[in-house]
């Protein structure tokens, strides 16, 4: 049976609500004070994991009306939401297993409790997180033959590599709750005692769960409770569909075999604040995103006119790239 508890190794990736808006603040506030010391948050980074930072600027009074304007918190959080979703679509267009996905999805969540969006492109660390979830989950996918896939340079996934893994604490062993949504559905049977013809209903009791884990995926959710509570949120949304089992009893069954010290009340409470993050998950529009690039362009020096510029020299590879690979996601 899948444990629902914290366990220690994974205690330090779980959060407080307040603890978890104090990390977004803090990188957000580190970023906005390095684009006011270097006029740019944009780190450049090595292939060994070291950074550096352009010469500080000397700003007069007049400069002050065209500075930059630094992403907000709120604007942080649509811009990961977007990577996230194109992570996904990578992940897809190379059919690599549900586990690489979640993997890389976790690496990509922890990387921005470190960073601000404004200081390592998301674009950039989505691609490394799948590389890394790809090595660490043994199925090795070279950065040469990704970058190809998906029409991106892959010594910049090489580069970001090291930091990534130095984000991470070089904690690369994840536990995502689709292996506890299977380990619960098998605990089921027997709890209900199930024949072959109820077998079928399990079987889709588990895959409406893993549907809706993909929802709890996406959102703030996984850094603030262990993997067998997600689970278990995910299989209490699909059971009110399939009707398998009385659930609050399945639940209080857990507590009493488990020697729990949570209460029935708090596991409930529990699994009602994770429906509430998904029913509060928002994906930002085409203008959230214009938008939000605008600034973060602006926040790394990027003129409009620099960018007409780089569209014109990409224009005659992007034909031969586009026809190598007809159905690479766009990640731009």
């Amino acid at each position: 049976m899948a444990d629902f508890q914290t366990s220690t190794h994974r205690a330090k990736w779980i959060f407080t609500p307040q603890g978890l808006v104090e990390k977004y603040k803090a990188a957000n506030q580190r970023a906005i004070q390095t684009l006011e010391k270097y006029g740019t948050t944009q780190m450049e980074v090595d292939a060994d994991g070291s950074l550096s930072y352009p010469e500080p600027i000397a700003r007069d009074n007049a400069d002050k009306h065209s500075r930059a304007k630094p992403l907000s918190i709120e604007e942080e959080q649509f811009m990961r939401v977007f990577y996230e979703n194109k992570l996904r679509e990578v992940c897809s267009a190379f059919y690599f297993p549900n586990k690489i996905q979640a993997t890389a999805l976790i690496y990509f969540k922890r990387f921005y409790l470190q960073w601000s969006v404004m200081e390592h492109h998301p674009k950039h660390i989505m691609l490394t997180c799948v590389y890394a979830a790809c090595k660490i989950e043994e199925n090795h996918v070279s950065a040469e033959e990704l970058g190809k896939g998906i029409s991106q340079d892959h010594q910049m996934i090489l580069n970001y590599e090291m930091i990534v893994y130095q984000s991470l604490e070089f904690d690369l062993i994840v536990y995502a709750p689709y292996r506890s949504v299977e380990g619960f559905v098998n605990d089921m049977e027997e709890f209900c005692g199930a024949k072959d013809e109820q077998n079928q209903i399990l079987k889709d009791l588990q895959e409406t769960a893993r549907i809706e884990v993909d929802k709890i995926m996406l959102t703030d959710a996984p850094h603030l409770f262990p993997p067998g509570q997600l689970a278990l949120a995910a299989l209490r949304s699909a059971n009110e569909m399939h009707k398998v089992l009385d659930f609050e009893r399945y639940l209080r069954s857990i507590l009493t075999r488990q020697n729990s010290e949570h209460t029935i009340s708090q596991l409930i409470e529990s699994l009602n604040a994770i429906d509430t993050w998904v029913r509060k998950y928002k994906f930002p529009t085409e203008k959230d995103m214009k938008h939000i690039n605008r600034k973060l362009k602006s926040c790394w020096g990027h003129s409009s006119q620099d960018d007409s510029k780089k569209r014109d020299k990409k224009r005659h590879k992007s034909h031969k790239s586009s026809n190598e690979i007809p159905n690479g996601p766009s990640i731009g």
